[in-house]
């Protein structure tokens, strides 16, 4: 958990996953994980499979998102980078696709994420119940009645 006592939102930042091997052996690379927002003031919760990738060759730039029965889902672009292109380009690129409180709810056995790229790329992420679960189990203890009086995790 992340929360600042001055911002408006508390977020929640799941376990990250690779989706790929750590690009050039550099950690923090080529992973994902669940991310949630809970805005302080409305109660709303809003949750992200957030996604950093780096490749060699072409860009990719994802840009459009959808779950494993093909409905679409919110794309955001968080950012996209040319790392170098000495010998050969390589880029980072960060993303994420919203996605329902709901469908987290119905999935608890995990879901499948599918990023297309304008290249033509695809790339399917699979978010594990287990991710699932605590995710969720994180949101409920910040929304229970008894949070707003616990002192914040560090």
């Amino acid at each position: 958990m992340r929360e600042d006592t001055n911002s408006r939102f508390i977020g929640l930042i799941g376990t990250k996953a690779q989706h790929a091997p750590p690009f050039l052996g550099v950690p923090d690379t080529n992973f994902y994980c669940l991310r949630s927002f809970i805005d302080r003031q409305t109660g709303e919760t809003r949750h992200q499979l957030y996604v950093s990738d780096s490749y060699s060759d072409a860009e990719r730039r994802w840009d459009t998102a959808r779950d494993g029965a093909g409905h679409a889902l919110r794309f955001v672009e968080i950012s996209r980078e040319r790392i170098t292109c000495d010998g050969g380009c390589s880029y980072a690129e960060e993303f994420a696709a919203d996605i329902p409180e709901s469908e987290l709810r119905a999935n608890p056995q995990g879901l499948k994420v599918v990023f297309t790229a304008g290249s033509g790329a695809e790339k399917t992420i699979a978010i594990t119940g287990n991710q699932i679960t605590a995710q969720l189990a994180a949101i409920d203890g910040q929304q229970s009645p008894t949070a707003a009086f616990a002192p914040p995790h560090q």
